[in-house]
């Protein structure tokens, strides 16, 4: 096999005889008000330019289309979305844990990202993962 990268998945690497970073994942969940969603988008679309910008390899935002509210758990449970809201899953994959901090640490220091967000961040859920693994 190539050590090449498959194109469409940058972080993917096929290399049996070399050990390579397991690629690192930053997931999020937040309450967005619905009458807010596009200039959430408009913001989301900014930061994620930025984050490509300083080493991200990929930046997914996804608004809830089929998010229904559970009787114990559920994504608007999890944000306490109230029913004015809808809820976005969003994910950035970085090299590895090492590439993911000195990412954001970039990104937090960009001046380009400072100011009110577009959601309560008070209610945003996040969280750092390995990857595991992907098909």
């Amino acid at each position: 096999m190539s050590e090449a990268a498959v194109p469409e998945r940058p972080w993917v690497t096929h290399n049996r005889n070399k050990e390579v970073p397991v690629p690192y994942v930053d997931g999020f969940v937040v309450p967005v008000s619905k009458d807010k969603v596009e200039v959430y988008k408009a913001h989301a679309k900014k930061a994620g330019e930025i984050w490509m910008e300083h080493g991200a390899l990929s930046f997914v935002e996804c608004v809830g289309e089929d998010v229904p509210y559970g009787q114990l758990t559920s994504f608007p449970r999890a944000v306490q979305a109230k029913d004015d809201e809808t809820v976005v899953f969003s994910w950035i994959v970085y090299r590895s844990r090492a590439d993911r901090d000195a990412v954001v640490a970039k990104v937090m220091a960009d001046p380009r990202l400072k100011g009110d967000m577009p959601f309560d961040d008070k209610r945003m859920i996040f969280g750092g993962f390995e990857m595991m693994f992907q098909m």
